[in-house]
């Protein structure tokens, strides 16, 4: 079988990375690019035999595309310190290797929020490519582009997205000021209009339209935050815009 290296892109993933590196131990190649964590997860993660290289942080791509020039493997498979790759999900992925039909895969991600996995806030995200002539383009939801054809695998990735609802609230706010600025530069203006439509769409799309009711109150509170995310980032654009920040 291909050669497969595993990319985790960490900062201060003391408590989840280990985790993470036992559920890949399938892999020939374990590369951590950290943005310089303050915490243990440098150490772990050079414990655990992984190559660890140091970058400080501008964007989610840069540091991804860094550590593609150091990858070795056929396969990249890109994960996250929260993230892990149960054994059904291992095997779809060696039988995708060997079949060769296409050039990378989607995973699927139900969050993980209030103990539970909500199957109906999952995301299908590329994340098994064939090293050669991939990149990553974006600056906060970063795309992966390849040459070829994207399949689907079926088994989900154990996403433990959230520490909490304060981590929650606090990770769209972040999230807002990268996608304010990227908006910024593209030459797009926030409106009062954005600030109240934007919002209630999202909210509407994620609990209503994504079955999102499904989940419990979990899902109405992943919901109601997510639309908060959207709509903190129109506020934070209308703030760039007067030259505030």
């Amino acid at each position: 079988m291909d050669a497969i290296t595993v990319i985790i892109p960490t900062y201060n993933e003391e408590a989840y990375i280990a985790q993470a590196i036992q559920s890949v131990d399938f892999a020939s190649q374990v590369i951590v690019v950290d943005s310089n964590s303050t915490d243990n997860t440098v150490q772990i993660a050079k414990q655990m035999g992984c190559e660890v290289y140091l970058r400080a942080f501008d964007n989610f791509s840069n540091q991804k595309n860094h550590a593609l020039q150091f990858a070795k493997g056929d396969w990249i498979l890109f994960v996250d310190a929260d993230e892990r790759i149960p054994y059904a999900l291992q095997q779809e992925i060696f039988e995708a290797i060997k079949s060769n039909k296409h050039a990378g895969y989607k995973l699927n991600f139900p969050h993980y929020y209030m103990n539970r996995f909500l199957y109906h806030h999952s995301d299908n995200v590329t994340r098994l490519v064939k090293r050669n002539n991939c990149k990553f383009e974006g600056l906060v939801h970063e795309k992966l582009i390849i040459d070829g054809t994207i399949g689907q695998l079926k088994n989900p990735v154990l996403h433990f997205t959230y520490k909490g609802l304060l981590h929650y609230i606090s990770k769209k706010d972040s999230y807002a000021w990268f996608q304010a600025e990227q908006m910024l530069k593209k030459g797009k203006k926030a409106t009062y209009f954005h600030l109240a439509f934007k919002p209630f769409y999202r909210f509407f799309s994620s609990y209503i339209l994504r079955r999102g009711f499904m989940d419990g109150i979990p899902g109405l509170t992943v919901a109601s935050v997510n639309a908060y995310g959207v709509f903190s980032r129109y506020v934070k654009l209308m703030l760039l815009q007067k030259g505030i920040r």
